[in-house]
């Protein structure tokens, strides 16, 4: 019999799910008392690791004062106010404003839709081409999944958003080449500067370098979805300043809350700003019921203040690093064909006879969760919290099952 929970990404039918009731630190435990280390962050996000009181105490005293309140025009809130000023105190954009929505998938539609209006209001109606690249997850409302890399996520949802089109995800003549045949009508460049969900994909050198040169020559702005990689995941607050880029658009995610409340987000930068804020009468009609959420808000302020006090940014080059080494040595060793990533994300690429999904499932009971991406991918990006002991476990238990252990 089918259960009442349509699960996401999973099939309709499917009735035996691992079931998760209890977190703590880099650690969970199933319904049957299973301990298992979150080597993939649940999904891409626990930064601060699992079962943090502080974080549990912000969200009730908020909400025993104030759950929240609309902050559609004339309403406000303290604490909405306060993570903004918080969030532009560590923006990777010099002189920038956050909105904020409720998903990474509501932040970047939030960017697609701005790219477009910020040229509508610069007098340049017709720049609405959005171009993406191939691999890149830019989430699954109608905009993110029209950019998605990834042919079957969007197959059955019929007509996708108009003029959005991929390029080659790491042949930067290919961005060049349709910049050029298209330039008047290019609105933005979208780019994940490390590609996550696609397979953990880090950028070819230059890559991001190149195609902000090309957006400043083509009038076009460029939008970085940093879901994944912000946060701390990269060793810096964000991965354009693990880069060394600045876009006039960022996405964010996950990590701002660690995932103890939904909360999504783009920072708008100076080029975006100039436009939407040169007619005091313009009125922006976007948004969303619970963009500013008080309750939300009080959970990413605590996290953000354990990431700083913790030092988790430091410590995220330190697991990079370990877990970085440790896949290296098994490729080297032909136990995986090769090993990809960068800061505190990490892949394993598989060799032909291996599967990703049947090496998850076989390490689920010897206490490890890692990610299955397609069939030829393991993906790890654990909580900033995992302790060297823990990755290293990780890494034996991979390599055992790996190896058919």
């Amino acid at each position: 019999m089918t259960q009442p929970l349509l699960h996401a990404f999973a099939k309709p039918t499917k009735t035996d799910f691992v079931r998760i009731v209890k977190g703590q630190g880099a650690l969970l435990w199933d319904d049957h008392g299973t301990e298992m280390i979150d080597a993939i962050g649940s999904l891409w996000y626990c930064q601060v690791g699992h079962g943090r009181n502080e974080i549990a105490d912000a969200v009730a005293a908020q909400i025993r004062t104030l759950e929240t309140y609309s902050t559609f025009d004339p309403f406000s809130n303290d604490v909405a106010e306060r993570l903004a000023d918080k969030l532009v105190s560590i923006s990777a954009i010099p002189d920038s404003r956050v909105f904020l929505c409720g998903s990474g998938s509501e932040a970047v539609d939030t960017a697609m839709k701005l790219a477009r209006l910020t040229h509508v209001q610069a007098g340049h109606p017709e720049r609405t081409i959005i171009i993406s690249r191939n691999r890149g997850y830019h989430g699954t409302n109608y905009g993110g999944t029209s950019a998605q890399g990834l042919p079957l996520n969007k197959i059955g949802y019929g007509e996708l958003l108009a003029d959005v089109v991929q390029v080659d995800a790491d042949n930067v003549e290919d961005l060049a080449s349709f910049m050029k045949d298209n330039s008047s009508r290019i609105a933005a460049v979208l780019i994940e500067p490390l590609q996550g969900a696609g397979g953990v994909w880090p950028p070819p050198p230059g890559y991001l370098e190149s195609a902000r040169k090309l957006c400043d020559q083509h009038g076009s702005l460029l939008i970085f979805d940093e879901v994944i990689s912000g946060f701390g995941r990269m060793g810096t607050w964000f991965a354009a300043q693990h880069y060394g880029v600045t876009p006039d658009l960022l996405c964010f995610a996950k990590g701002v809350t660690s995932g103890y409340q939904p909360l999504g987000g783009v920072y708008v930068g100076k080029a975006v700003r100039s436009a939407l804020e040169a007619d005091p009468n313009f009125f922006l009609r976007h948004g969303y019921t619970y963009s500013g959420h008080a309750a939300v808000c009080a959970a990413a302020l605590t996290n953000l203040e354990i990431i700083e006090r913790e030092g988790l940014l430091e410590r995220a080059r330190a697991i990079g690093a370990r877990l970085g080494a440790g896949l290296k040595a098994l490729a080297a060793d032909g136990v995986i064909d090769h090993a990809r990533g960068d800061g505190a994300v990490w892949a394993a690429g598989l060799k032909p006879d291996q599967n990703s999904v049947a090496i998850r499932d076989a390490m689920i009971p010897r206490g490890v969760i890692c990610r299955a991406i397609n069939t030829d991918t393991n993906a790890f990006c654990p909580p900033l919290v995992t302790t060297d002991r823990q990755i290293d476990k990780v890494l034996d238990v991979f390599a055992a099952v790996a190896s058919g252990k």
